[in-house]
């Protein structure tokens, strides 16, 4: 699902799943010890391929948002057998993958097995040099809870360190019907130049894409609004 004017780039909608000890759980408010397995209409049980495969076909879009809780709230390693599962369950579909990545060489591990884009959160960063070497290899994903910006300061204050795509991924907004930060992503927009922007946290249906759109976000990552059928 996309939407724009005739000449410009499309707003893109980039389904979400969580990924907790091999399911798909249900994401609020960024509380993750929390977060249920999910309940969905779009896929029989929680299962990563099943509700990947129901997400994309309910908004006809060809990439994926994966973060991987294991990964990113106990260090361990990228859960390579659901990806594989999804991949196989999605061909032709770009997976971007947050699995905590915070060192060089984990990631460049991920990224020769081939597995999906890698997404960088700056939750996990203690520096931008990780930011820095990957350049446009990954995705950035600027992460805040409430009014605190995790993550080191330059990541969210120097546009020089950003790759083309970047997330604004407002944890305290995820799965709350609350709407997205739209005064986060005007300022990134502002920040990032020809960049492209993407909103996470919050979007709760077409008015919020409409809005989005007017502060110049590229995109939104969605989850619930989609399982809600507010987003279809």
């Amino acid at each position: 699902m996309s939407h724009g004017s005739e000449g410009a780039k499309p707003f893109r909608l980039i389904p979400v799943i969580d990924l907790r000890h091999g399911q798909v759980v249900r994401a609020r408010a960024g509380e993750r010890d929390a977060y249920a397995p999910i309940d969905t209409p779009l896929a029989r049980g929680s299962g990563p391929a099943e509700v990947a495969r129901g997400l994309l076909d309910a908004v006809g879009t060809d990439r994926l948002y994966i973060a991987d809780l294991d990964a990113i709230m106990d260090g361990a390693a990228p859960d390579r057998a659901s990806l594989e599962a999804v991949a196989r369950a999605c061909p032709g579909v770009t997976l971007w993958v947050d699995a905590g990545f915070c060192d060089l060489l984990g990631l460049e591990r991920f990224v020769h097995s081939g597995l999906g884009h890698p997404v960088i959160g700056s939750e996990s960063q203690r520096d931008a040099s990780l930011v820095r070497a990957l350049g446009d290899r990954a995705v950035l994903s600027l992460d805040s809870r409430g009014e605190a910006r995790l993550g080191p300061d330059a990541l969210h204050d120097d546009a020089g360190t950003w790759p083309q795509e970047v997330i604004v991924m407002t944890l305290a907004r995820v799965g709350t019907g609350t709407g997205p930060d739209l005064s986060g992503v005007a300022r990134a927009v502002a920040l990032g130049g020809s960049r492209r922007i993407y909103a996470a946290g919050g979007v709760r249906g077409p008015e919020d894409v409409a809005r989005l759109m007017e502060v110049g976000a590229a995109g939104a990552l969605v989850a619930s609004a989609i399982h809600d059928g507010r987003l279809r």
